[in-house]
């Protein structure tokens, strides 16, 4: 094996939560030489035990390997790290898989690229238990060779999802995706709670959560091509009952003694639609309305 095809075969990891333990560990598996290196330690015995090396520093880590995987909290976390090794950036490529802004991944993208590094902008659309699957996904973007140079190894982690030049881009899509899941976790946690206090547990209300969260994909395959298309003719829903069933939540909410802020921002949004003349209309043209404000 070649020195250019060993350097290939070998990747640091920095950050050694769960998610970045499991990311080393599918290295690991695949035959990667890892490096690890967590600000906290104490994290990785399990990783050495495997046969991952732990550098004595992040200076270390990160002089140890081309490829250099971050599993932080966010770029905080991330530059925190950086500015401490700027000696060594020269020539690194960073495959930044940490969460943040679209903002903060282009202003790190411009950070490393002067100082002679690059960076891949990484969104991962599963928990840790989904790493080393290939059924599960990433979102990448960035200069498009450095993912060509690197889309072996990211691959070992989930399938690479490429998004484009933009460093910005894999962070956008993994936030919309994020702004969806935890809008509906939130309003199902909201609805158990309602449930359990009148005395339906979580268990008996399962099946009734279920059957209205699998209306959903169908729901959004109807409306994306009419929002695309600007259609919201209130021919199959109209805002104005909307808001009247979205009150009726937030009555039966509050008359249970359950925090009524959730449906009552929903209904204030709704309302705004209605006051400003789209009362006819679908629930649909809030994303105009959303998008003005």
């Amino acid at each position: 094996m070649s020195v250019e095809q060993q350097a290939q075969r070998s990747v640091t990891v920095i950050g050694l939560g769960p998610m970045g333990q499991a990311m080393a560990g599918a290295f690991l598996d695949a035959g990667y030489a890892v490096t690890v290196w967590n600000r906290s330690a104490g994290r990785a015995g399990e990783l050495v035990a495997r046969g991952a090396v732990v550098a004595a520093g992040a200076e270390a880590a990160i002089a140890a390997n081309e490829l250099v995987v971050f599993s932080l909290t966010d770029y905080d976390a991330v530059f925190e790290v950086l500015k401490a090794v700027e000696p060594v950036l020269d020539g690194k490529v960073v495959a930044n898989l940490s969460s943040d802004t679209p903002d903060r991944a282009r202003e790190a993208a411009r950070w490393l690229a002067e100082r002679g590094a690059g960076h891949l902008t990484g969104g991962v659309q599963v928990p840790p238990s989904g790493i080393g699957s290939s059924e599960s996904s990433t979102f990448y973007s960035g200069p498009v060779e450095l993912f060509r140079q690197h889309r072996a190894a990211l691959e070992v982690l989930t399938g690479a999802d490429y998004r484009g030049d933009d460093p910005g881009l894999a962070q956008l899509y993994y936030q919309i995706q994020m702004d969806l899941f935890w809008s509906s976790m939130v309003g199902y946690l909201h609805a158990t709670a309602v449930a359990e206090a009148n005395g339906i547990p979580a268990t008996e209300f399962l099946p009734h959560a279920v059957s209205v969260a699998s209306l959903m994909p169908g729901l959004i395959e109807f409306y994306a091509p009419r929002i695309t298309a600007g259609d919201h003719r209130g021919d199959v829903d109209r805002m104005t009952m909307a808001l009247a069933s979205i009150e009726h939540v937030r009555h039966t909410a509050e008359d249970s003694g359950v925090d009524g802020a959730l449906p009552a921002v929903l209904a204030e949004l709704v309302r705004r639609g209605v006051e400003g003349g789209d009362g006819a209309a679908s629930l649909s043209a809030l994303v105009g309305r959303l998008r003005r404000a």
